[in-house]
């Protein structure tokens, strides 16, 4: 759990701070306030593994949260899941930036996460979630291996948006289907989600649709789901084209202040 807060002196701070297990959080030196690097202790998550994370921007606050570096999902053994919960909240008039960097789905690997984020009238969120679907340099092909990703936004108490993924078995197979990930050059091997639930939404619609790649290696597609709500879906043959069309993207809406994490 990980909190921030606006002091009497207009200074945003740390305000709470509790971890246990193997999941921990770091904080930079020399970075805006407060931004909170995750790193798994562990190496990676396997079936069986549970991890938790909440965190909220306290009223006219900012939070920001990554990961260290890209998180790994290896193989289950039958029957055992490896999960992530994820709550966020974020009081009236702050901003929390939801920025880990990639998920790597390993063959025979089986992972479930959900984030649920409460809203005040007035807060800003911006997320983003990217998935590898294997390891490219490895050569490998997820032809055995399950995922399943939820997403919820809420803000003051309505649900405004909702998402769901879910691929089992032959993912390889099902992301090459036409209606799916088949549009691309040669196969799918990265993807990435991103919403902007902030006023400015509106106002970004266009220059995020301009920055978008049209197809060949990669494909992206924009909609404003509400007047200040914006979604984004990135499809790529793999990670690194998915970067090239995504950093830019994430650094303008972060107005130049992208995890230095990223970068490496």
């Amino acid at each position: 759990m990980v909190s921030s807060k606006r002091r009497a002196d207009g200074c945003v701070a740390l305000d709470g701070l509790r971890q246990s297990g193997a999941l921990k959080l770091l904080f930079p030196q020399g970075r805006p306030p407060v931004e909170a690097v995750m790193v798994n202790t562990a190496g990676g998550i396997t079936g069986g593994d549970r991890f938790a994370v909440a965190a909220t921007a306290g009223a006219d606050s900012q939070l920001t949260l990554t990961t260290q570096a890209a998180e790994r999902v290896y193989r289950a053994q039958p029957d055992q899941t490896g999960e992530m919960v994820t709550t966020l909240e974020v009081a009236g008039g702050a901003r929390l930036n939801w920025l880990p960097q990639e998920t790597i789905l390993f063959q025979t690997s089986c992972y479930r996460r959900s984030l649920r984020a409460e809203l005040a009238a007035d807060a800003r969120l911006l997320l983003v979630e990217p998935l590898v679907l294997g390891r490219a340099a490895m050569g490998e092909q997820l032809t055995a291996a399950q995922f399943c990703d939820r997403i919820e936004i809420f803000r003051a108490g309505r649900r405004v948006y909702h998402d769901a993924i879910r691929l089992h078995g032959d993912i390889a197979a099902q992301m090459a289907r036409p209606g799916i990930a088949g549009v691309l050059s040669a196969p799918c091997g990265a993807m990435a989600t991103l919403v902007l639930a902030a006023p400015e939404a509106e106002g970004a619609l266009d220059w995020i649709r301009s920055a978008l790649p049209a197809g060949g290696t990669a494909l992206g597609g924009a909609s404003l789901l509400a007047a200040d709500l914006l979604h984004l879906r990135l499809l790529a043959t793999d990670s690194f084209v998915l970067r090239q069309t995504l950093l830019p993207i994430l650094d303008r809406l972060t107005n130049g202040g992208l995890p230095r994490c990223w970068r490496l």
